[in-house]
């Protein structure tokens, strides 16, 4: 049995995961959504009563299935299918985390973590398997039930498949079988429980009654014995200090064979032995639906706990008024988006940030200038947490978003100088480009933040320009933010054919170089100075605007010596 909710034909592995993943979580402060997706929110008449702590399974989960790209367009919509059921019946998806999460908590009391130890069976290991089997029977019947009970609603390809796989891999037939069975052998289970204490020291006790059929051998000895039947009877028993029990002990002692067994030690033995290999015998032949089992219910947990953290962290674009939207796979090179917003920064500053709207086509190369504190590194998280968010079935906090598919997929983000580093910050940028290049593959996309802006603005231009056009002519996609102006002003001539200011004649021609292929955006800044955190289409200018900043912070007069 396979529960096939994250991938339509395979289960969760693990495997595939972006090739640095501890670096896009820490550049793209991704932290902030794996706890916000752990943390239900409890609301009351429209408003926020509750927020529970974190769970730290959801955290989990939510940290390695959005660090493990999906790499095909129909595996995309396959989860946004299941995901956009769960939105419209969040009691499901709640009911079946739940569900799944008791059943392997049950399973844990009776000893799953310890029962792959070696050794012949022994009858307490067999009733262990006699309460996993009830166990297994009862929780895929809830399962049915709860999948049956939302069928209406669930429309999506994966829920439905899981439906149908429930429905054909156990089914009422095999499910009546079962219980029977498991009613036949209730006796030997039951033996380890406390005996049912009635009213007037009555107490029902589960006993076997078995049937045996053999045939007659040499000297008239009984062979070849076979089960007839094997069934539980529940028979009520008296205290024996009453009268009533002295005279149900005397009328059982009258029986042969009742009185031979209870006096007889050897004859009492082999009968013990003989219902444990009975029972035995009866479990095996359930093995195969145990092991066909034994898997799924971790499957199951565990891709629910997906689901569950997904519809988690939509209440907290919702608590922040964010609008989502489930974004489409678009080609290579393009990237279109309405009030695209940087999710993360929502969250920790309990804001609704500014949004960006854009469009880029049949481009590879996007350089971002403009203003200091005009929004232009947020803008690229934004873009950056949008491309992980696509890449494993979640909503994008955007009015519209398209982009392609890149596995492939990087971030190198300018770091602080500290005392743990062994080398300067410009060795410490290119040993982790270097890195980044040694791990490119086919469909890759990097982001650069502010990178190579720790040597001077003429030799941080040319070592950009060098790395950028090297990646790009490998058909890797880059989005940078910089504010290395020379570079961005020599990939904007080459892309006009005029000659840049103040880069010695370093630009080619029109369609030579980087020019061709890329496309320029700008922090938007008002006449008077203010910042709209708006990016818009505009070439590279000369100056970033530090002197607003010099001005605010420090006023004209005030400076002081």
């Amino acid at each position: 049995m396979n529960a096939y909710l994250l991938y339509p034909d395979r289960e969760w592995t693990n495997a595939g995961r972006y090739a640095d993943d501890r670096t896009i979580i820490q550049d793209l402060g991704l932290k902030t959504l794996f706890s916000a997706s752990a943390k239900e929110i409890e609301k009351e008449d429209g408003k926020i009563k509750l927020v529970r702590e974190a769970d730290p399974f959801l955290e989990d989960v939510m940290k390695k299935v959005m660090m493990v790209p999906l790499r095909r367009e129909e595996d995309i919509y396959y989860r946004q299918a299941i995901l956009k059921d769960c939105y419209g019946d969040e009691a499901f998806i709640y009911e079946l985390y739940e569900l799944s999460g008791q059943i392997l908590r049950d399973w844990d009391r009776l000893g799953r973590k310890v029962s792959g130890k070696t050794g012949s069976p022994t009858p307490r290991n067999l009733v262990t398997k006699i309460h996993v089997l009830q166990m297994f029977v009862n929780s895929l019947t809830k399962l049915g039930r709860l999948l049956a009970d939302h069928g209406e609603k669930l429309r999506s390809e994966g829920l439905r498949a899981l439906r149908e796989r429930l429905e054909g891999e156990f089914s009422q037939e095999l499910r009546s079988g079962l219980e029977r069975i498991l009613k036949d052998i209730a006796f030997y289970a039951s033996e380890n429980e406390p005996e049912n204490q009635g009213a007037g020291n009555v107490r029902t006790v589960s006993k076997p009654k078995m049937i045996l059929g053999c045939r007659i051998g040499d000297g008239l000895k009984p062979a070849d014995f076979q089960v007839q039947s094997l069934t539980t009877e529940s028979r009520r028993f008296r205290s024996s200090g009453s009268a009533l029990g002295r005279a149900q002990d005397y009328i059982s002692s009258l029986t042969t064979a009742s009185f031979s067994v209870r006096k007889d030690q050897a004859l009492r033995e082999q009968a013990d032995r003989l219902e444990y290999e009975i029972v035995c015998y009866i479990v095996s032949c359930c093995e195969p639906f145990l092991e066909a089992f034994s898997a799924f219910f971790d499957q199951l947990h565990f891709q629910a706990a997906f689901y569950r953290g997904a519809v988690n962290l939509r209440h907290y674009m919702e608590r922040f008024n964010i609008r989502g939207c489930f974004p489409e796979v678009c080609g290579k090179g393009s990237m279109r988006f309405a009030e695209l917003k940087e999710l993360v920064m929502a969250i920790e500053q309990r804001t609704d940030p500014v949004g960006n709207t854009c469009r880029i086509a049949d481009k590879r190369l996007l350089i971002v200038t403009g203003a200091n504190q005009g929004g232009k590194s947020t803008f690229l998280r934004s873009l950056g947490i949008a491309q992980i968010m696509l890449q494993c079935g979640l909503p994008v906090a955007a009015e519209r978003f398209a982009g392609g598919i890149y596995p492939s997929f990087f971030t190198h983000f300018t770091r602080r100088e500290d005392s743990a580093m062994n080398s300067g910050r410009l060795n410490e940028e290119l040993k982790r480009m270097s890195q980044i290049v040694d791990r490119l593959e086919g469909d890759s996309m990097v982001l650069l933040n502010e990178s190579f802006a720790s040597t001077t603005e003429k030799e941080g231009s040319l070592i950009a320009y060098d790395v950028v056009r090297a990646l790009t002519e490998a058909g890797v996609e880059v989005l940078t933010v910089t504010h290395l102006l020379s570079f961005a002003q020599r990939v904007y001539a080459e892309c006009s054919g005029a000659e840049p200011e103040g880069t010695m004649g370093q630009a080619g021609h029109q369609g030579d170089g980087l020019g061709s292929r890329a496309e320029f955006l700008s922090a938007q800044r008002l006449e008077d100075g203010r910042r709209t955190f708006k990016m818009v289409q505009h070439a590279p200018e000369l100056t970033s605007f530090g002197l607003d900043l010099y001005d605010k912070i420090i006023p004209a007069g005030n400076m002081k010596i």
